[in-house]
């Protein structure tokens, strides 16, 4: 796949169904750390997270007896609230399967758009390949939360404003999951600033991702309960974005479930806004890394505002 073509095409698709969410200094981080730090405010997009960049450079591309038909999504939240806002915005039925542990909050907003909820298996790899079923079988289009070069490039315009918005970026943080976040980041990234280090940050209790890149295929892992649950859980086997993580990402850097609620509380306290736990995790690993990045231009993406009200008050009581 052209990544960059595709992240353009996506670009001028997505004007006027997504924002351009501002990038803020942050001048607490940047001297803690000795560095320049830049906050890409993906917690300010519509729907809460970048997920609908995806969905809903997915949602455009499709025929008008596709959208007819409906579309299928898995999600273990933020992307199916993405899937079901774009798809109720272009009059598509549609049909989310979620893991059994879900967020009730995130479930609840699904809901809320008229959507179809399944709940399916213990862990959303279940629930995904469930979905990938049901989506064969009824012959409506799935809509991934990652394994799609389409989804791939709607998040790759966070990288192409990024580039815009910030004059030189040396590195950039960004939490992993299924890998189509920060493989559209480091791709479109790359191609205008090929030094530019592009770092994946995991939760130590859900870094399927990261273990599989590690063994040089794809794993099966169990994953534990994670504040980050918007990268929780495994990947599809085939996964196009295992190749692009492999090709794209410099480092690696894990953080334990204290350091991302730490991560939390420090950007609710200093930038007064708020944060799930997969936007904490990249602001963790500058922290749990910091004298790697002294000296240094370094963007932090934070990927989302969704969290649980329970979530919420149990982090900033820790």
């Amino acid at each position: 796949m052209d990544l960059v073509k595709e992240t353009l095409e996506a670009e001028h698709r997505l004007r006027g169904w997504i924002r351009e969410t501002p990038v803020e200094p942050s001048p607490f981080l940047g001297e803690e750390v000795g560095a320049e730090v830049h906050l890409k405010l993906e917690n300010f997009q519509r729907t809460g997270s970048f997920k609908i960049r995806g969905a809903m450079n997915k949602l455009l591309t499709l025929t008008p007896e596709e959208q007819e038909s409906g579309v299928v999504a898995a999600s273990t939240g933020n992307h199916g609230v993405a899937v079901v806002d774009g798809a109720s915005a272009l009059g598509i039925p549609a049909t989310i399967f979620v893991p059994e542990d879900a967020s009730p909050t995130k479930v609840a907003t699904i809901r809320s758009y008229g959507a179809e909820v399944r709940e399916e298996g213990a862990d959303p790899l279940v629930a995904e390949l469930r979905a990938r079923s049901y989506a064969e079988h009824t012959s409506r289009v799935y809509v991934s939360p990652y394994n799609d070069p389409v989804v791939v490039a709607g998040q790759g315009t966070v990288g192409l404003e990024l580039g815009n918005q910030v004059e030189s970026i040396d590195t950039v943080l960004v939490a992993l999951g299924g890998g189509g976040l920060i493989a559209g980041i480091g791709g479109y990234l790359k191609s205008i600033e090929p030094e530019v280090e592009v770092v994946a940050c995991s939760p130590k209790n859900s870094a399927v991702m990261h273990a599989s890149l590690e063994a040089g295929r794809i794993l099966e892992l169990e994953s534990q309960p994670t504040l980050s649950d918007g990268t929780a859980g495994g990947v599809e086997p085939g996964a196009i974005t295992f190749e692009l993580c492999r090709n794209l990402v410099d480092r690696h850097i894990l953080v334990s479930e204290n350091e991302i609620a730490a991560a939390m509380r420090l950007v609710i306290d200093r930038h007064h806004m708020l944060v799930e736990g997969a936007a904490g995790v990249p602001v963790a690993a500058l922290l749990k890394e910091k004298s790697s990045f002294a000296g240094k231009s370094v963007a932090v993406v934070l990927c989302g505002a969704n969290i649980a009200p329970e979530v919420l008050c149990r982090v900033l009581q820790d």
